[in-house]
């Protein structure tokens, strides 16, 4: 990088920063992106002077309220309720919302900032969103959650629309939670249109949608692996969390001839030397979907698997790293053990699930490392196959839509080798990703004007 797009870059974060103080996640995922697209950006002025970047990394809206609602008990609680509306240059925004007792406005902007390039990525029509709240479902009853929910849609109705912004789930969000959400919609609005994906099968779902992002990742790890003359099969992968993206990240890599010897959740992680087969799949998703435990039970029911409390499953030996859990999950020294341990390849299903410092250490030892903005596009890809369907009134098979997630993932890997390969030939995923989403993008702004 010149010294000039360099002082470009560091004026620019200097301003996000004073403007954004203490939102470290909104910070880290801004940087990423500027530091990959500030060439392009000095090279062409014209987006300099309509200010481009600084316009899109501020969001057009964000929503704030409260959300009320009665445990089993009667005792009220309060939590707060978020939509961050990032850009929807290109299409109604588009978004998971997550409830985590994690949750606040900087996570929010980075995971609403990063779901703007990620749908750009698929070439659908759909800008970006992400919005949630500071609830937690666990250890919380059916009725619990179905007041919460309700409690939160009878605001969120009012900011969200078919064409307006289309939620789906995320993080503490699942096919229970968009239940009682588009319930609770459908009943205030007096309507019954597209407005949630990730909906039930029965009742406007897609086939395919919940193993949509796991599956993806795999896709993606495919294309990745076949521009070294290789494939899952046979090779160890490690996996992190145990909720949808996991279980189906986990099933697809299996099905593709990998072995799988791990999960893991916020206690720890397991280990099964002798691979999580589909047996024992079926298990897990029993345990985590069912019964909502905890991985640990896992080693019970399989005692020759080893549980690790406390820890991510980083240091284990493994070929192929899929982080399926959660933001900054894997840090350097994660990094560096993945190295050591004969890792290759690492192909991110979380959103932002490395540190920088980690990124650095994938991409100094040359390993395949693709950011999740890539990787785990499939989930809201075929979210925006749920919506088409919606729209046209059609229902599609598992096969078709199956057919078309597999290709938007073969054509977000080509416009990462497009834009991101470098004159060693090694190919910078980041920053083909980034590139490759910031254009889009930035043309619709550009054409729409001062908006």
């Amino acid at each position: 990088m010149d010294k000039f797009t360099q002082n470009y870059v560091d004026s620019f974060m200097a301003e996000l920063v004073a403007k954004n103080p203490g939102e470290v996640e909104f910070h880290q995922a801004v940087r990423e992106v500027v530091e990959s697209v500030a060439p392009y950006v000095t090279e062409n002025p014209y987006l300099m002077d309509l200010k481009i970047l600084e316009r899109m990394v501020e969001p057009e809206r964000v929503i704030l309220f409260r959300v009320p609602w009665t445990d089993d008990r009667g005792e009220i609680h309060i939590n707060k309720g978020y939509r961050v509306q990032m850009n929807s240059a290109i299409g109604p925004y588009k978004g998971g919302i997550r409830f985590h007792s994690s949750v606040n406005l900087s996570i929010l902007k980075f995971l609403a900032f990063e779901q703007t390039f990620k749908n750009s990525l698929t070439t659908l029509p759909m800008g970006g969103g992400k919005g949630g709240s500071d609830f937690s479902p666990r250890g919380k009853s059916d009725a619990e959650v179905m007041r919460f929910c309700q409690s939160f849609m009878t605001e969120l109705q009012r900011h969200i629309g078919p064409d307006t912004d289309v939620p789906a789930g995320d993080i503490g969000v699942g096919g229970r939670e968009i239940g009682f959400m588009f319930g609770q919609y459908k009943r205030l609005r007096d309507e019954f249109t597209g407005t949630l994906t990730g909906k039930g099968l029965g009742w406007g779902g897609s086939l395919i949608r919940p193993e949509a992002t796991g599956y993806g990742v795999c896709y993606f790890a495919q294309n990745m692996l076949a521009t070294q003359g290789k494939s899952f099969e046979g090779q160890t992968v490690l996996i992190s969390g145990s909720g949808n993206v996991a279980q189906y990240a986990a099933q697809k890599a299996t099905q593709l001839g990998g072995k799988v010897v791990s999960f893991s959740d916020s206690d720890g992680s397991i280990y099964d030397p002798e691979g999580i087969d589909a047996e024992k799949l079926a298990y897990v998703m029993e345990l985590k979907n069912v019964r909502r435990g905890r991985i640990k039970e896992y080693v019970t029911k399989y005692p020759d698997a080893q549980y690790l409390e406390g820890q991510r499953p980083w240091n284990i030996p493994c070929d192929i790293a899929l982080p399926c859990a959660t933001q900054n999950e894997i840090n350097k020294e994660n990094a560096e053990a993945l190295v050591k341990n004969g890792c290759y390849c690492v192909c991110e299903g979380a959103n932002m699930p490395s540190t920088p410092e980690a990124i650095e250490v994938f991409q100094a030892a040359k390993l395949l490392y693709s950011p999740g903005k890539a990787s785990n596009a499939g989930g809201v890809a075929t979210s925006g196959l749920e919506m088409t369907q919606n729209s046209m009134r059609l229902k599609w098979t598992r096969e078709e839509v199956d057919e078309q997630l597999h290709r938007i993932m073969n054509d977000i890997h080509d416009a990462c080798i497009k834009y991101g390969t470098e004159e060693d030939g090694y190919i910078n995923y980041v920053k083909g990703a980034n590139i490759a989403g910031f254009i889009k993008v930035a043309n619709a702004m550009v054409d729409q004007g001062l908006v």
